[in-house]
């Protein structure tokens, strides 16, 4: 247990720009036990819980926003079993989502999920916040591959939800309801995921266009000649220019681009061909193929490396991962265009354009232009519902967008959700603050 304000420092914030809080205490735990202990003692003493993985959210869910005591997952990185045939690994909530990658493969297995910050993220906060990335469009998100868990509730109790079985009906889907919740309903101990035979063959080409409408048109395209790809990553100008300012040796006549990616045992050079023509039908002005393995990760280099480069444009930043139907993904792009304009700020897209999750980002670096900021996000927010989109496609609602739920979901079914919450933590004491809006609490820092 850690109590100096020392250190605690660094469990005060996460990857957000929620305003750090000094914790009262941080906890590191090494295995159920301690973490049934923990959430005893806390529920007898009323002192609120902030469970924590790697520290990567984009929203402030594992900021102590109540203070009390953090409860790291970092000391439990644990894999308990790892089953070829049953397709299935158990690991423990601290594992690096990045180091899981890797054991699986050597197995010749493949654990899909892929969020941008797998080098540092935990496989316990990905299933708390149902983790994305690039690879969602073609197979999913993170709760599509947990079959089940182990969780303890404040006060201590454990619970084991789900099944080591692809299919299971039993009860209500506790674990679907526990995937997601941000850390507000359990903590979990032990988690159980599906896998995957490794795709013996990947593919990666890059579709360079002078409008971002090609980007959006290519990926009709795509998708209309019946092909799937595993990634289609979109970046915007602006993007690029933050490449381009960060070394990346990008085309100057491009505007936009797509980085595609396709994978499987049939014969893909035909699918390539085919994804290269849909671009160039669509405008492109240039269609790079990665001869090799060394040549795809040159192109995946300057996609990992875009979230730091973006942070260079302005002392803050707020990066809000909406979701739009892929058909209105270039009508999302025009919408944030004019509210770029309107307001006079710096503003930005890149994401999956596969799926339609884009991560529109917002700049400023003096006190005075918030309110143009908070303008411009609700603006953003209210073109993607009217777009039939919804508020977070990966991140979670955590501190940040808390005070915007209500746009899209109805009082009633906010009601509901706070008595599912009450239900599992009668008290409110774990990772209270997130998800639902709290009065007067500020949400960024400046």
């Amino acid at each position: 247990m850690l109590t100096t304000a020392e250190a605690c420092g660094r469990y005060a914030r996460d990857e957000s720009e929620t305003v750090a809080t000094l914790p009262d205490g941080v906890v590191i735990a090494k295995d159920a036990d301690e973490i049934a202990a923990v959430l005893r003692v806390c529920a007898e003493h009323e002192v609120p819980v902030t469970p924590r993985g790697g520290g990567s959210g984009r929203t402030g869910g594992s900021v102590p926003v109540a203070g009390g005591i953090v409860l790291s997952m970092e000391g439990m990185r644990g894999i308990k079993e790892l089953s070829r045939e049953d397709l299935l690994i158990v690991v423990e909530p601290g594992v690096i989502t990045g180091d899981l990658h890797a054991l699986v493969e050597k197995e010749g297995l493949f654990y899909p999920p892929d969020p941008n910050s797998l080098g540092v993220c935990a496989i316990g906060g990905n299933v708390a916040e149902n983790a994305g990335g690039p690879r969602a469009f073609k197979y999913g998100v993170t709760r599509d591959y947990v079959l089940g868990c182990e969780a303890v509730l404040m006060g201590g109790e454990r619970i084991r939800a789900g099944k080591r079985t692809v299919k299971g009906v039993t009860g209500y889907d506790v674990t679907a309801t526990l995937v997601g919740s941000e850390g507000t309903l359990g903590v979990f101990t032990e988690i159980t995921l599906r896998l995957l035979p490794k795709p013996p063959e990947v593919r990666t080409l890059l579709a360079l266009f002078s409008a971002v409408k090609g980007c959006g048109d290519a990926t009709s395209q795509i998708v209309a000649r019946g092909l799937t790809p595993r990634c289609l990553e979109l970046m915007d100008e602006m993007a690029l220019g933050a490449l381009r300012a960060n070394g990346a040796a990008v085309d100057p006549r491009a505007a936009a681009l797509l980085l595609i990616e396709i994978d499987g045992d049939h014969d893909l050079d035909r699918d390539m061909e085919r994804i290269g023509e849909a671009c160039m039908d669509a405008g492109a002005i240039d269609v790079v193929v990665a001869q090799d393995a060394a040549q795809r990760d040159r192109l995946w280099a300057a996609r990992r490396e875009l979230s730091p480069a973006v942070r260079k444009l302005a002392r803050k930043k707020l990066s809000e991962d909406v979701v739009v139907p892929r058909s209105k993904v270039t009508a999302l792009l025009e919408a944030c265009a004019r509210i770029r304009e309107r307001e006079g700020l710096k503003m930005l897209a890149y994401g999956h354009a596969g799926d339609g999750n884009l991560h529109v980002n917002f700049f400023w670096d003096h006190e005075d232009e918030l309110p143009r900021v908070d303008r411009a996000i609700e603006a953003c927010f209210r073109e993607v519902l009217a777009l039939g989109g919804t508020l977070s496609g990966e991140h979670g609602i955590g501190v940040l967008k808390a005070p915007y739920l209500p746009l899209e979901q109805s009082p009633a079914l906010i009601a509901l959700q706070k008595r599912i919450k009450s239900a599992f933590d009668p008290q409110g004491l774990l990772n209270p603050g997130k998800i639902f809006p709290v009065a007067g609490k500020p949400h960024a820092a400046c």
